[in-house]
This record gives C-alpha cells, structure tokens and sequence, in this order.
C-alpha cells in the first residue's frame, strides 16, 4: 500500500521539529497577532508564503535540475516551470 504524504510526513522528520508542527506553530502566532483584524483568503496568503521557499530549497537541493525537482514534489515540470516563474525564480 502507498503511503500518503501525511503518513510520509510522521516518518521522515528533522530530530527537532516536523514541517507540520512548524507550520501549525507559526499560523498560531500569526492569527494570535491578527486580534479582531478581518482576514480573507488565508488559504491564498498562507501558499503565497510557503511554496516560494519550498520551490527554492527543492531546486538547491537537487542542483536546479527541473525534472528531478518535479519528481520530487509530485508535480509536472511544466507546473514545476509555471510555478518557478509564477514567483521570480527561474
């Protein structure tokens, strides 16, 4: 049986902290610091955010080779290429 990335996610962690708990403990503060501000699209500002520095350390990771990072994300390299331009970094 596959594994889903969730499952992947529990059995491949730095030793101090998961992706997941990372992220959880930084949405936290930051809805925390928001108070009685009204927020829209979070969903939206939260991959604005996140998928920049996910895309930068993949292509470091696998010396900027486009097919290999694809692999790596699960994704095409043609939506691997939309979404390194998408954000400057091609």
């Amino acid at each position: 049986m596959k594994k889903s990335p969730a499952d992947t996610e529990t059995s491949v962690r730095s030793p101090q902290v998961s992706i997941k708990a990372s992220v959880s403990q930084n949405l936290a503060e930051y809805l925390r610091l928001l108070e009685d501000q009204d927020v829209q699209d979070l969903h939206a500002l939260v991959l604005a955010q996140v998928e920049p520095p996910l895309l930068e350390q993949v292509m470091a990771h696998v010396g900027q080779n486009q097919s290999k990072a694809a692999v790596m994300l699960g994704l095409s390299r043609g939506t691997l290429r939309t979404k390194l331009n998408k954000y400057g970094l091609l």
